[in-house]
């Protein structure tokens, strides 16, 4: 069997693109960058090891429900699929499907095109029967797949409550655009459900410190991208729990007076100041069913633990 293919999209990640973005969040009366940023290399790698760590409970969670209903989520998807898995990363997660829902493609799609690249590979590898496609594609932006990938209906894999990094408006237009992209297909998602505070926070803010490597090496990231100078040493993450709009936010704190620097232009972060770089939004169930009602779709089969932690959905 033929191995992965690298598919072009409309949406290719164009890098004047990024440092425009880069540069408008930095320099914004409030600071901010971008969560798609803290996927580099490396930052892809600190994610899948905060996924490990005991207190970070959405993926065991949602990995048990994906395990003790595979026989009902394949049942729910119907045979032979075209899977699409929306922020891939390592694949590991869309994989362990593989043997229940049996697709007859998979496509991984991710803004981290490096990272993608290997961990396809390694996927082919154990599943060299299944016809595999990788897009480098920010989709936070615009949802649009390549003309090329077959325009059978199609099951999107949104997995990980990604969902929650975005505002409201911007999670119903992005739910819009895939129930358009599905073409009569549907939608498996993962929804992080709202819990008490010092859950939220150890998830967030473990004592291993891995989310605040994963936080910080964002700066990294940046400068890499823009050539600017961020000293990771003068910031440290920082968790705000934000009840009103039930959703966990991140920030980079600075720990002195910091000017930082890049292509003839520069920014000084006074003392406390803060750079926000991700929202991670909760749901109730009646929440995010409105949320998918509004975009298109209808909740027809939801899974949910014990502890209503997190539930897996099935939308049509």
């Amino acid at each position: 069997m033929q191995k992965p293919i690298f598919l072009e999209s409309h949406q290719a990640i164009q890098p004047s693109a990024l440092v425009s973005e880069i540069e408008a969040g930095l320099m914004a009366e409030k600071a901010s960058i971008a969560p798609k940023f803290l996927y580099d290399a490396l930052g892809a790698h600190l994610f899948t090891a905060i996924t490990l760590v005991p207190e970070y409970y959405p993926t065991a969670v949602e990995t048990g429900l994906l395990t003790q209903y595979k026989s009902e989520i394949a049942a729910a998807i119907g045979t032979d699929p075209v899977l699409i898995d929306l922020g891939a990363g390592d694949c590991k997660k869309a994989a362990r499907l593989f043997e229940a829902v049996k697709p007859s493609s998979y496509v991984a799609v991710d803004f981290s095109v490096d990272y993608l690249k290997d961990a396809l590979e390694n996927l082919h590898n154990q599943y060299p029967q299944i016809p595999m496609y990788g897009i480098g594609m920010d989709f936070s932006q615009t949802l649009k797949l390549p003309t090329t990938l077959s325009q059978t209906p199609r099951t999107f894999f949104y997995p990980g409550s990604s969902i929650g990094n975005f505002l409201p408006t911007e999670a119903e237009a992005l739910l819009t655009q895939i129930k358009r992209e599905a073409l009569g297909g549907g939608l498996l998602i993962g929804v992080d459900l709202m819990k008490a505070e010092h859950v939220l926070q150890l998830a967030y803010d473990d004592p291993l410190k891995i989310t605040a490597a994963f936080n910080l090496n964002i700066l990294r990231s940046v400068n890499t991208i823009i050539g600017s100078d961020f000293d990771v040493s003068h910031f440290c993450h920082k968790v705000l729990i934000n009840h009103s709009k039930e959703r966990v936010e991140l920030y980079l704190e600075a720990l002195r007076d910091t000017v930082v620097s890049w292509q003839g232009k520069q920014r000084l972060f006074t003392k406390d100041e803060l750079i926000h770089t991700e929202n991670s939004h909760k749901y109730s169930i009646a929440s995010i069913q409105h949320l998918l009602n509004r975009s298109g779709f209808q909740a027809t089969k939801i899974w949910t633990d014990p502890q209503q932690y997190f539930a897996v959905i099935y939308a049509q």
